[in-house]
């Protein structure tokens, strides 16, 4: 079982690196990786759940999936965000899109690899109140531009904080799927 979940984790950051290859954002191709990754990820959780975790399991294995659960926190939470996004943004006119309002929150894949590498650390170092002092920075640091009457009028202050709110819980929670595989039952 060992073998198959450190496999899989492995499966799911092979995927995640190949989703950073640069394409159209949004892409089919983007979506159908993100899609495997969490399915990969889904998977390790179920066969961890159906076990008895990763108690019992020798420390080098242990540390093993550490890495990788940690490498996958970090490179796996950006394309499954942008896929995410551009799910949501099915519909919506360029104005309203979320891909048109990263031009207000620069930074955001940077910000968002060190939020979850932060959410990933807290969680495995057993320090859950981590999440909520990373939020409370991202989002006092991000509140100026949330708020700023200066927005160019090519995007609507509505898709700014549409993308904010969901770049942050698909982050967040990617990164906390990721940390619970650590979890031991």
């Amino acid at each position: 079982m060992t073998a198959l979940v450190l496999s899989l984790t492995g499966a799911a950051l092979v995927l995640a690196v190949l989703a950073w290859v640069p394409r159209s954002s949004g892409s089919t191709l983007e979506i159908v990786i993100s899609g495997l990754m969490l399915a990969c990820l889904a998977a390790v959780g179920v066969l961890l759940l159906a076990g008895h975790g990763v108690s019992g399991w020798p420390e080098r294995w242990w540390n093993v999936l550490l890495l990788l659960a940690g490498a996958l926190a970090v490179t796996g939470g950006g394309p499954l965000t942008t896929s995410v996004m551009a799910l949501a943004d099915r519909g919506n006119t360029r104005a309203q899109s979320t891909q048109k309002a990263g031009e207000v929150l620069r930074g955001g894949a940077l910000i968002g690899a060190l939020e979850r590498m932060a959410i990933y650390a807290s969680l495995v170092a057993g320090w859950p109140e981590g999440i909520a002092v990373v939020l409370a920075i991202k989002g006092l640091a991000r509140y100026p531009e949330l708020r700023s009457p200066d927005q160019p009028a090519s995007v609507t202050p509505q898709a700014v904080a549409e993308r904010f709110i969901i770049g942050t819980f698909s982050s967040v929670l990617w990164a906390v799927a990721c940390a619970g595989l650590l979890r031991s039952h």
